[in-house]
């Protein structure tokens, strides 16, 4: 299993994002600490997610896809948020 930070711009005024979500909740794990982050832990590679990802995207929207070095550091996230950060990054 990998942990991945997804990170996004979507830039369709008025579009409906809600498959969007629906498919990063699709993975075994994920959390959302901001606006346009999640945290996903998954067995697919970086690029399969981001195939899978983009796929409920528009072509002017940006998408990122970066593994985890299970080292981070954040502040303001909520101790829920933040267990659930150092269990799985």
């Amino acid at each position: 299993m990998a942990t991945f930070i997804v990170s996004y711009d979507l830039r369709a005024p008025g579009r409906d994002y809600t498959s969007l979500f629906t498919a990063i909740k699709s993975y075994n794990r994920w959390a959302h600490p901001l606006e346009s982050v999640w945290a996903i832990v998954t067995d697919k590679s970086a690029v399969d997610v981001r195939d899978h990802l983009w796929s409920y995207m528009d072509a002017n929207d940006g998408l990122l896809v970066v593994g985890s070095s299970h080292v981070g550091a954040w502040m303001g996230l909520g101790q829920r948020l933040s267990d659930w950060l150092k269990e799985n990054l």
